[in-house]
């Protein structure tokens, strides 16, 4: 039954584009849409039938509420700002908002090639890229700066370094150097970033030749180890079209409520990625796409063409977006999106009956568990403790919603007792519920814990003391140490059957909140290691640390970086003394 307010809200939808909001009993967003007609499109939820999905979104819609705007495009760009900013659970997001690497070269008197994450408007240089693959971007770096001998100091020392004496570098801070012999090196070093290696291999394949007949067996593997390396990056760009341009193609399929959105990155006539992604569709297939696209455009825009499955309407995008879309009706570039449409058909009902079969065994999980705590569990918090010896005690929680992980709702704690499991889960269960007492943020409808008991009671404890009325159940493990069953803080030991859906399900849980409440502990015993280490540098502080860790990701990237990977965060001194200390200590 709607309520007599909602009803009111309805007959007097404006005509206009906009967005609408639909929340839940909660005052929760779950769900952001746009709209050429609010009136039209709002009312749509509310009358007629629905499939499977929409019934479920429109089942938990109590309220809503609109924003108008003066076109469909500026409705766009505000579900999209709306989206990022309240996360609906019903929307699909483009959660990849990591910028794509490049190779930079230089056009200073003496080039370098540096990794950079974005392509910044830098006229004197040239970029190449970008690279989906991170990896591939800095082992072609690290393999043209073995072959040519390109300038690897950020900051020119006052005389020759280490890679002068490898044959590395041509030492400019030293010695004079003609300008034609580093532009002959900037012509070569081009040459191969654009895909032709022809004569770099023919040149390697001669050298390594006359090295065997010198018998200079090891000069002949070095030659023959480059020549499988540069063959070895070359290959992972093996798809060549006609056109050498760089495109985006995308391309959708939908099959029983889930939708597939298949993007091809085209670089330089290359196939560099091709990404396919699944969602649950809640919405008009169109518009879900459509919102997709524009989420994903707004941090990656470098690219000149982008061509769009014939049903959409490009005039809901922004100006700049347009002028780079287009539909293809032949040729070319109508085959290239038939086969984005053909991989996005493959790939969803390829993947359809693992989802299928994993969604009925979810809901079967969920009616049991339901059964189990005798009311609807929609929203499951999951928590874990880890240390070794009492040493960097930390606990993890994870959350399922209706019966999925929600990985943007995972938490991390850093606890204050040792080794005492059962206080350390006194301090988590206290700090994760009062705090959303205290800012009036959703409750769960069931807390699991790993452990028994004692730890069940613990929790418990700590929820009385805060008068909340929510079910907690231990996730036991057997001799083995397998799943085996649930606990209540009463006792009450729940055996769960090897083959039914409720084993299946907690077993995933608890597996997927030891994972992540280890791979948390093994970060701050990393982070222990690094500190001790960098803390005795001189012309090491606290940000440079922090620069250090967020550049590299992790000390073994650290102490394996050179002296010039280090000098991209450091000065060269202070890079130079940190390589030393690392290489002569390894303590």
């Amino acid at each position: 039954m709607r309520s007599q307010e909602l009803e009111a809200k309805l007959k007097n939808l404006p005509d206009s584009p906009g967005c609408y909001l639909m929340k839940d009993k909660d005052n929760k967003i779950i769900y952001v849409g746009k709209a050429k007609s609010l009136k039209n499109r709002v009312k749509q939820y509310f009358t007629g039938a629905h499939d499977h999905k929409t019934t479920k979104l429109v089942s938990r819609i109590k309220d809503f509420d609109y924003v108008l705007t003066n076109t469909e495009k500026e409705a766009l760009l505000l579900e999209i700002n709306l989206i990022k900013q309240h996360s609906p659970h019903f929307n699909i997001m483009f959660m990849d908002d990591k910028s794509y690497p490049y190779i930079k070269l230089t056009s200073d008197e003496y080039p370098m090639l540096r990794y950079v994450r974005e392509k910044k408007k830098d006229k004197k240089a040239m970029y190449f890229g970008p690279y989906p693959d991170a990896g591939a971007a800095r082992t072609t770096i690290v393999l043209l700066n073995q072959i040519y001998p390109l300038r690897k100091c950020r900051r020119l020392p006052k005389k020759a370094c280490l890679y002068y004496y490898l044959n590395e570098c041509l030492a400019p801070c030293e010695f004079a150097i003609e300008k034609e012999v580093y532009e002959n090196i900037r012509r070569q070093v081009i040459k191969v970033l654009k895909g032709d290696t022809k004569e770099l291999i023919d040149d390697l394949t001669s050298k390594m030749s006359r090295a065997s007949d010198e018998l200079l067996y090891e000069k002949a593997k070095e030659y023959h180890d480059l020549i499988k390396a540069i063959n070895h990056i070359t290959d992972k760009q093996q798809v060549q079209f006609a056109d050498n341009v760089d495109q985006d193609v995308w391309h959708f399929h939908t099959l029983k409520g889930y939708i597939c959105i298949q993007q091809f990155m085209i670089r330089n006539g290359k196939l560099l990625r091709r990404k396919a992604e699944i969602n649950e569709l809640y919405e008009d297939k169109i518009e879900a796409f459509s919102a997709y696209v524009a989420q994903y455009y707004q941090d990656n825009i470098n690219v000149k063409e982008i061509l769009m499955p014939p049903m959409i309407d490009l005039d809901q995008f922004e100006d700049d977006l347009v002028k780079r879309m287009s539909i293809p009706y032949k040729g070319q570039k109508r085959k290239l999106l038939e086969m984005a449409y053909d991989n996005a058909v493959e790939y969803l009902e390829r993947k359809f009956n693992v989802i299928n079969n994993l969604d009925e065994q979810n809901e079967m999980a969920m009616r049991e568990i339901n059964k189990l705590v005798n009311k609807e569990v929609r929203k499951i918090e999951v928590f874990d403790n880890s240390h070794i010896a009492g040493t960097n005690t930390v606990a993890g929680m994870v959350v399922f919603i209706n019966g999925k992980p929600s990985k943007k709702d995972y938490r991390k704690f850093q606890l204050h007792q040792a080794n005492d499991d059962v206080a350390s889960m006194r301090e988590v269960i206290y700090r994760r519920y009062f705090r959303l007492l205290k800012e009036g943020l959703e409750m769960p409808d069931l807390i699991l814990v790993d452990g028994a008991y004692q730890q069940v009671n613990a929790a418990k404890e700590i929820l009385d003391s805060l008068y909340l009325d929510i079910p907690v159940f231990g996730m036991v493990k057997d001799k083995k140490h397998d799943t085996s069953g649930l606990v209540q803080s009463d006792g009450a030991d729940h055996h769960l059957l090897k083959d039914s859906a409720l084993f299946f399900f907690i077993t995933r849980i608890q597996d997927e909140v030891h994972r992540f409440a280890i791979s948390y502990h093994q970060h701050k015993r990393l982070k222990g290691q690094t500190r001790s280490v960098l803390d005795d540098i001189k012309g090491i502080g606290k940000e440079r640390k922090h620069r250090l860790m967020k550049y590299f990701g992790s000390y073994k990237r650290i102490k394996d970086a050179s002296i010039d990977e280090l000098n991209e965060v450091l000065p060269y001194t202070v890079s130079k003394i940190l390589y030393d200390r690392l290489h002569n200590n390894d303590n």
